[in-house]
C-alpha cells in the first residue's frame, strides 16, 4: 500500500481543545483544557502528523492562537499543519516561523487568488489548500458563507497554480459520525491530479480503511477528530491498519 497518513485533529477555541458540529460555533464540546497535552498524547500513540485548526482565527480572519500553536509545533514529536484565518503573506510567514511544517489556506483560496498563487510560488509543498464544501460548493469564513464555486473546479484551477496538497471537507459529514463522502473525495483527487487529505465524517476504522483503498487515486490521508475523542476510533489501531 502506498503511504496513507492519519492526521488527528485538534481544534482550538479560547485556548481549549474543542469540537464543533458542522462548523457551528454554537454547538461546541470542550474535550480538553490543554491542547498541548492532547497533541503529545496523539504523537505517543503513533501520529506522524498533527492537524491544528485555529477556530478563533478562522472566525476573526487572522491567526489568534499563535503562542499555543508554537508550543505544540516546538514541543511535540510530530510535524504540525495549521489552518484558520491565514489570509496574508505575513500570516503564512509568521506561522511557518513558529515551527509549523505546513499551513492551510482556505477562505483566501476563493477570495484572493493572487495571494494564493504567491504563497504557492514561495513555499510550494508547505502550503495545503483547504476546500470545504457544502452541497458541492466551496464554503468560506469558517463555513459561515457559501460561494458559487464548485469544489472540483477550484481544485483543478489551484493545481494548475502549483498546489500539491488539498484537504477536502464535506461539511454535511463533519462531526456527524456518518462516514466520509468517499465519492466526492476521490472526485477532487481525480479533478486535481494531486494528493487529497479527507476530512469530515470519519467515525470508525472501516471508514479509514475505505479511504486508504483509494491511495492510488490520490487520497493520501484522513483527518480524524470527534471519533478519537469519543473513543470510537483508536488512533494507534488506525495507524497500524494503514501502514
Amino acid at each position: 500500500m502506498a503511504s496513507f497518513t492519519i492526521y488527528p485533529a485538534i481544534d482550538i477555541r479560547d485556548g481549549k481543545c474543542v469540537r464543533l458540529v458542522q462548523g457551528d460555533y454554537g454547538q461546541e464540546t470542550v474535550y480538553n483544557e490543554y491542547p498541548l497535552e492532547v497533541a503529545q498524547r496523539w504523537a505517543e500513540e503513533g501520529a506522524s502528523w498533527i492537524h491544528l485548526v485555529d477556530l478563533d482565527g478562522a472566525k476573526a480572519g487572522q491567526p489568534i492562537n499563535d503562542k499555543l500553536i508554537a508550543s505544540i509545533a516546538q514541543q511535540v514529536d510530530a510535524p504540525v499543519q495549521v489552518g484558520g484565518g491565514l489570509r496574508t503573506e505575513a500570516d503564512v510567514e509568521r506561522m511557518l516561523g513558529l515551527g509549523v511544517s505546513r499551513v492551510i489556506i482556505g477562505t483566501a483560496a476563493i477570495e484572493n487568488r493572487d495571494f494564493v498563487e504567491r504563497v504557492l510560488a514561495l513555499y510550494g509543498e508547505r502550503i495545503a489548500i483547504g476546500i470545504d464544501a457544502r452541497d458541492g460548493y466551496v464554503a468560506t469564513r469558517g463555513w459561515l458563507e457559501t460561494s458559487a464555486v464548485k469544489a472540483e473546479v477550484l481544485a483543478s484551477e489551484l493545481a494548475a497554480c502549483g498546489a500539491q496538497t488539498f484537504i477536502f471537507t464535506d461539511i454535511s459529514r463533519d462531526g456527524m459520525m456518518k462516514g466520509p463522502n468517499v465519492e466526492a473525495i476521490v472526485a477532487i483527487a481525480q479533478a486535481s491530479g494531486r494528493q487529497v487529505i479527507a476530512s469530515g465524517g470519519v467515525s470508525r476504522l472501516a471508514d479509514v480503511e475505505a479511504l486508504a483503498e483509494h491511495v492510488s487515486d490520490g487520497v493520501s490521508g484522513a483527518i480524524i477528530g470527534k471519533a478519537l475523542y469519543t473513543g470510537d476510533i483508536s488512533l494507534r489501531e488506525a495507524v497500524q491498519r494503514t501502514t
